[in-house]
């Protein structure tokens, strides 16, 4: 992933205040925020993954649960804010491979959001 010298201008507001910040461009006028990595050199490295908000998910992520999810075949109930960390994406319907205080789990990332 190249992180350019000259951030690009903000999408959302046009200025030239953006500044990297992990894997993303942070704006500094008004806070908006977009991946550095274009979709098309995701593709050439593997999933691309989204989260409720948008925002591409990476191996190791750690992500917040959006809706309170029942467990299938449990009488357990994952709750909306639980913070789940270091996730691994995997292909299928079930986008993201995770550990929670249930067990292992398999999670649809339009249920979670980026941390």
């Amino acid at each position: 992933m190249n992180i350019n010298t000259n951030p690009p201008k903000c999408p959302a507001c046009q200025e030239d205040m953006s500044y990297p910040d992990g894997s993303n461009y942070v704006c500094a006028q008004c806070g908006h925020e977009w991946p550095i990595a274009t979709e098309a050199e995701e593709v050439e490295t593997g999933l691309i993954v989204k989260d409720a908000n948008g925002n591409l998910l990476a191996d190791g992520d750690t992500v917040i649960l959006i809706k309170d999810l029942k467990v299938k075949g449990s009488s357990t109930t994952l709750k909306v804010g639980t913070k789940i960390k270091g996730i691994r994406l995997v292909s299928g319907d079930h986008e993201v491979d995770c550990k929670t205080e249930a067990g292992n789990m398999l999670l649809k990332a339009c249920f979670l959001k980026k941390a």
